[in-house]
């Protein structure tokens, strides 16, 4: 029997569902030569973690405890580090863009790199699942002389798990400026079946797995060659990748059918051109 007011019910329950909403900032500062938290905020969904590294370099590891992501959730991270600090901001692990019934999820990143300052960051991969819509900001800003190594990674579905991503709407924006001045921008849209826009050579030639790796410094062009000689050392596998710089840039792409592979490369080659191991959470 039809019911009106369950029906009522049922309806305002479908639009409020609930959803992720998190904010997170933290501030690292160099206190008698040594990088220190000099700030952390965390509301909602959105953690961060502070290891102990001791003599590594200062961690921060982001962690979304709602497990994923889906249509109408948010969250926005704000990092800063202060002139001459030095720290990494990774990801406890893959996040996860889940199949969305409308809209995409939001995901904010505001960075601040003081004058003579390091900041890695260095998440671990973002999985799109079918029909997931995930939106993603990132704006950088950088002191003249500041450096900031940026990576981010996308899996378009697991296929070891036997799955198939049909449909998927994803973007990702980045801007990096130093004194103001913009310096780097990157936008990639994917929207549609990823076997289409996947498929051709100017994209991923058929691989669903992909990486970016920006350094942006200074002397980023003095360091192609160590680049290049860490991309001819990576393991014999399906990944592939290229690196070139400009302008105080650096950049190397990575491609893949395999989503392991591609982990084990970029491991390798982070390793190799940071000359330092990766955080802890990379290797659980």
């Amino acid at each position: 029997m039809y019911d009106a007011a369950m029906a009522s019910v049922s309806g305002l329950q479908e639009e409020t569902l609930q959803r992720v909403s998190g904010t997170a900032r933290i501030r690292f500062a160099n206190t008698e030569g040594r990088t220190r938290l000099a700030d952390l905020y965390q509301q909602g969904s959105a953690k961060i973690r502070l290891p102990r590294v001791y003599d590594a370099t200062a961690t921060a590891v982001l962690i979304n405890t709602a497990g994923g992501l889906t249509g109408g959730d948010k969250l926005s991270y704000d990092i800063a580090i202060d002139e001459n600090a030095h720290a990494i901001v990774t990801s406890q692990t893959a996040e996860r863009a889940y199949r969305s019934k409308t809209g995409s999820a939001k995901v904010t990143g505001s960075l601040r790199v003081g004058a003579g300052a390091t900041l890695e960051w260095l998440p671990q991969e973002t999985i799109l699942f079918d029909r997931s819509g995930l939106t993603r900001t990132l704006n950088a800003d950088l002191a003249v002389s500041a450096r900031l190594m940026l990576l981010e990674t996308i899996v378009v579905g697991r296929t070891a798990m036997g799955e198939t991503v049909r449909q998927v709407d994803f973007r990702d924006r980045w801007r990096i400026r130093r004194e103001n001045r913009l310096v780097f921008a990157d936008e990639v849209r994917y929207r549609g079946d990823p076997a289409d826009f996947l498929s051709g050579p100017a994209t991923a030639h058929g691989g669903h797995v992909v990486s970016t790796f920006v350094d942006c410094a200074i002397d980023a062009e003095e360091r192609l060659p160590h680049a290049r000689a860490c991309l001819e050392r990576l393991p014999a596998t399906s990944t592939h990748g290229a690196a070139t710089a400009w302008d105080g840039l650096l950049t190397a792409r990575f491609v893949s059918d395999n989503s392991r592979d591609l982990r084990n490369a970029l491991i390798s080659f982070l390793t190799g051109y940071r000359s330092a191991d990766l955080p802890r959470v990379w290797y659980c």
